[in-house]
């Protein structure tokens, strides 16, 4: 099993990397075409009638895989409070329960993202001429993401490896 898990990490690592770059790059592309598009409005005096559709739909894509990365490593929201008084034994047992609850909740993102796009299929966006599918694929792509992501976790945990939260190792590079 470990021999698995050892592939298993390095390709979600890879799967991991890929994403913040591609959220990387739909940050920087996002800022250029606002950038262009106040430049065009006020220097110009006309309007690129794409650029805000499609600077939303990158910002959903970088919104959504920078949220699984942060998964994966360990940035997520969560209250700890309450983990500075309970014994390391319990904070495991707590942590695998957070981990669950986001691999469920990742797996709604997906499970209801792809309903809503296969119900915007046919809808097509006027100034991208594109579905509208496309404003609901960073729901379902983020949520794969982060069900995989959290499932990592559980089995990194399971298997006594480090899983870069709260005290743990940071996750080794496998």
């Amino acid at each position: 099993m470990q021999t698995h898990l050892t592939f298993a990490a390095q390709v979600l690592r890879l799967v991991s990397t890929a994403a913040l770059w591609l959220a990387g790059a739909g940050l920087i592309l996002m800022t250029v075409f606002i950038t262009a598009q106040v430049f065009m409005r006020y220097v110009m005096n006309d309007s690129i009638v794409w650029s805000e559709p499609a600077a939303v739909i990158l910002m959903g894509w970088f919104i959504f895989l920078g949220a699984a990365v942060g998964i994966r490593e360990g940035y997520h929201l969560s209250f700890d409070v309450l983990l500075y008084f309970v014994p390391q034994q319990t904070k495991l047992v707590l942590f695998s329960i957070s981990d669950a609850v986001v691999a469920a909740f990742g797996l709604g993102m997906a499970w209801y993202g792809a309903k809503l796009a296969l119900s915007a299929w046919d809808v097509v966006l006027p100034s991208l001429g594109i579905s509208g599918a496309i404003d609901f694929l960073p729901l379902v792509g983020g949520g794969c993401l982060v069900f995989l992501f959290s499932i990592e976790r559980l089995f990194r945990r399971a298997a006594g490896l480090p899983t870069a939260r709260f005290g743990d190792d940071p996750v080794e590079e496998i």
